[in-house]
């Protein structure tokens, strides 16, 4: 998409012509907003591989090699090996990281609630 600059005569800028100038003002920024989402949108059908080096620098913490390395020999990161190398698929990478959250105290609370809701009383003394 080819992004045309509408030029605005300032100068002359009046209470009459002021519409006009708001209405090319929306376009322009209509124009902008789509190219923008057009670059920012990544391809769907494409995954992304790392090495383990592009991985440390994936990550948020930028943890050390023999960190991930015994993150892989005790099956905690989700890896491939292939041709003595290890591979590491970003949606992957993502699932895992969003995986590890914590919940806080008042989500396990509602949780304990809602279990002790749906748990059926027997009275065995009627």
């Amino acid at each position: 998409m080819v992004i045309t600059m509408i030029e605005i005569d300032t100068t002359n800028l009046t209470f009459e012509n002021l519409p006009t100038a708001v209405g090319l003002l929306i376009e322009e920024i209509k124009a902008l907003r789509s190219e923008l989402l057009e670059q920012k949108t990544p391809p769907k059908d494409e995954d992304t591989w790392f090495s383990i080096d592009q991985l440390r620098e994936y990550l948020p913490d930028h943890p050390a090699k023999a960190t991930i390395y015994g993150w892989v020999s005790t099956r905690q990161i989700p890896h491939h090996k292939g041709n003595k190398k290890l591979r590491f698929r970003q949606s992957d990478i993502d699932n895992w990281l969003s995986g590890g959250k914590r919940k806080s105290e008042g989500e396990l609370n509602d949780e304990a609630k809602a279990h002790q809701k749906g748990k059926r009383r027997i009275n065995r003394y009627e």
